[in-house]
């Protein structure tokens, strides 16, 4: 499934993918997302490919994405009934026969494969937010090229690109964080630097790279929100991704929940956002 960034070998509850979303606004740049919106009609066709507890929603509904219709699609059959639920609540959205209508936009989310979805009409968008890093790249955007109209685009926001750092700084940092991203690199499709691939092969490939920036994940303390629970979770990613490999880890994970506990851990991830026509 998609919405995620870091978990290399484990699946992400829907409390964690709630968790993420002051964290991924943050992040995301505003001047690829200024970009996109220039790019829209006025009422879009979207299909967004990992959409997890469709918390991109709300976020166009912010950005002025009123009308249209948006399609979301994930693996997890869990977090999709997740996102039926909240979003509809969150957004105030009246319910339809496939999902709920909020202003003009109509809504609804759908199990299933993003990369073998099939589409009723040609979509103007296809959003990937932290999901290229899950899969190989040119069958993504192989796949994101045959659902959209000629002119559409894919906008691909906060995708990994292998720079991960917790401070305070301890001495196995760098051999924890480098077999963290060996296991990453170990998944079939995984890519942990997928970030600075995916830029080269949006420049490589027949079609436009409109624009690209910088989308960190920055979280410190005080935790706002729900972001205690997030950074656990990552620790836990991490612990499940290394457990036995290196030397030191299991100091190095007790050493960083103190911290987390004692609301002293900061946590960097660093990524790119893309805006590409094909």
């Amino acid at each position: 499934m998609g919405e995620s960034r870091t978990g290399a070998v484990t699946g992400y509850d829907g409390r964690y993918l709630e968790a993420k979303r002051t964290v991924d606004d943050r992040a995301i740049d505003r001047r690829v997302r200024d970009r996109l919106l220039d790019e829209l009609p006025d009422a879009p066709r979207i299909v967004e490919a990992g959409a997890g507890t469709g918390a991109t929603v709300p976020r166009l509904l912010d950005w002025g994405v009123t009308a249209g219709e948006y399609r979301g699609i994930d693996r997890d059959g869990d977090v999709i009934d997740l996102a039926r639920e909240r979003r509809a609540a969150e957004c105030d959205g009246d319910p339809t026969e496939a999902g709920f209508r909020v202003d003009d936009l109509c809504v609804r989310f759908e199990q299933g494969d993003a990369l073998a979805a099939e589409v009723d009409a040609p979509a103007d968008l296809v959003v990937a937010q932290a999901f290229l890093d899950l899969v190989p790249i040119d069958d993504a955007l192989d796949a994101f090229a045959a659902m959209l109209r000629p002119g559409g685009v894919v906008y691909a926001p906060i995708t990994f690109d292998g720079g991960t750092v917790f401070q305070p700084d301890h001495p196995a940092d760098e051999a924890v964080v480098a077999a963290y991203h060996d296991a990453i690199d170990a998944e079939p499709g995984r890519d942990a630097r997928a970030g600075r691939h995916l830029l080269n092969r949006c420049r490589e490939r027949d079609g436009a790279l409109l624009a690209v920036g910088a989308s960190d994940w920055v979280v410190y303390p005080p935790y706002p929100a729900d972001e205690r629970y997030f950074l656990g979770t990552i620790l836990e990613f991490v612990e499940e991704a290394v457990a036995g490999s290196v030397d030191g880890a299991d100091a190095w994970l007790d050493a960083r929940r103190r911290q987390l506990d004692a609301g002293r851990l900061s946590y960097v991830a660093h990524g790119y956002d893309m805006l590409y026509r094909p």
